[in-house]
C-alpha cells in the first residue's frame, strides 16, 4: 500500500502490466513506462480545511483505480486539481511527466451525471461532438477529423446505434455511454470519471463499470473512477485508491479496505465484513458507504435532482462475484 513515497509496485504488472513493458513495436522491454499520474507530497485545501495531506502516490499506464471515501472526504476536489482546476498548496501533481495545467488533452474528464441531459433533443452524435473544440453547449464543429473522431468514440462504447436518437429519448445508462464517448474524444491516457453511477439502478451501474473497464482494457489507458460504495468495482479494479481524514491509501483491495487503515481514514472504529464475495465497511452496525449514499442522495433530492431507475436493457452485464 502507498502512503509514502510513489515507488515501481507489483501492482503495476497486474492484469495489464504488459501495456507497461512493451514498446510502440509491441517489443517486450526492460523499462517501465512513466506513470500516467503522480503526487509528489502534494496537500490540497479548501478555505480552511485540508483535504489531502502530503500524499505521495503513482498511478500507471493500464491501471483501473477506484477511488472512494467518506463524503467530503475530497474525491471530488482531488480529480479538479488533476485538471489543473484547484492548485495544490504543496507538492506537485504530473500527468506524464508533466505538471498539472488547464485544457491538457491527455485527460478525459466525466463529471457526476446532470439529469439537465435528460430533457435535450439534441442527437447522440451532435451532444458527443460539442466536445470536440471545447464546447459542450455550443454549435459541433463538423470537420472531417471531428466526424471520424466521432464516430470512433462511439464505435468503442458500443453506442453507434444512439447517434441519431435524441438525449430526451435515452435512458441513464444510454446518456452514461455518450458521456464516457465524449471523455474518449482526441485519445487521452487518463480518465477522471466522478461518481458516474449516481442515479443508476444496480443493473446499468454494472454495465457502466463493465464497459468503462473494456474500453479502458482495449485502450490501454489508466481511469480514476470515483464511486460512493466499493461493490459495483470489486470485479473490476486493479487497485483501490481510499481518501479519508486528509489521507490518500492507495493498493489492492486487501491492503487497503482493512479495519486499521479504514479506521484511521475516518478517525472512528471501522469493522470489515465479508460475505458472498461482497464486502461491507460496517461503523458499529451502519453500513457507512451505504450510509453516506442515502445521504447524498437526499442532498441531490435538496436540488432537484431526479434519480429515476432505467429500464432499458443497454447491457448484456452478467456480474460475477468473488472472495475480494
Amino acid at each position: 500500500m502507498t502512503e509514502a513515497a510513489p515507488s515501481p509496485d507489483a501492482h503495476a504488472a497486474h492484469a495489464h502490466g504488459h501495456h507497461a513493458h512493451r514498446d510502440h513495436h509491441g517489443r517486450q522491454g526492460h523499462r517501465p513506462a512513466q506513470p500516467v499520474l503522480t503526487l509528489a507530497g502534494v496537500t490540497l485545501t479548501l478555505g480552511e480545511r485540508t483535504i489531502l495531506r502530503d500524499a505521495n502516490f503513482a498511478v500507471n499506464q493500464g491501471e483501473f483505480i477506484g477511488v472512494l471515501g467518506p463524503n467530503g472526504a475530497g474525491k471530488t476536489t482531488l480529480m479538479r486539481a488533476i485538471l489543473g482546476l484547484v492548485p495544490a498548496s504543496h507538492g506537485a501533481i504530473r500527468v506524464l511527466g508533466e505538471p498539472v495545467a488547464r485544457g491538457n488533452a491527455k485527460i478525459g474528464f466525466m463529471p457526476q451525471p446532470r439529469t439537465a441531459l435528460a430533457g435535450r433533443r439534441v442527437r447522440g452524435r451532435d451532444f458527443v461532438a460539442m466536445a470536440a473544440d471545447g464546447h459542450r453547449w455550443g454549435l459541433p464543429r463538423a470537420d472531417a477529423a471531428t466526424r471520424a473522431d466521432v464516430a470512433r468514440v462511439l464505435d468503442l462504447v458500443g453506442a453507434t446505434k444512439l447517434a441519431d436518437r435524441p438525449l430526451s429519448e435515452l435512458s441513464g445508462g444510454e446518456r452514461q455511454r455518450l458521456l464516457l464517448a465524449q471523455c474518449l474524444l482526441g485519445e487521452p491516457k487518463l480518465l477522471l470519471l466522478d461518481e458516474p453511477l449516481i442515479s443508476l439502478d444496480p443493473n446499468h451501474q454494472r454495465g457502466v463499470v463493465e464497459l468503462v473497464r473494456r474500453v479502458q482494457r482495449e485502450l490501454g489507458i489508466a481511469v480514476l473512477f470515483s464511486a460512493h460504495e466499493l461493490n459495483p468495482l470489486l470485479n473490476s479494479l486493479d487497485r483501490v485508491l481510499y481518501l479519508g481524514n486528509g489521507v490518500a491509501a492507495l493498493g489492492s483491495v486487501d491492503e487497503v479496505i482493512t479495519a486499521p487503515v479504514l479506521s484511521r481514514l475516518y478517525g472512528s472504529p471501522i469493522e470489515v465484513m465479508r460475505m458472498k464475495g461482497r464486502i461491507f465497511v460496517m461503523s458499529g452496525d451502519v453500513e457507512v458507504e451505504k450510509h453516506d449514499h442515502e445521504h447524498e442522495h437526499d442532498h441531490a433530492h435538496e436540488h432537484g435532482h431526479a434519480h429515476g431507475h432505467d429500464h432499458n436493457n443497454d447491457n448484456n452485464a452478467h456480474g460475477h462475484t468473488h472472495d475480494a
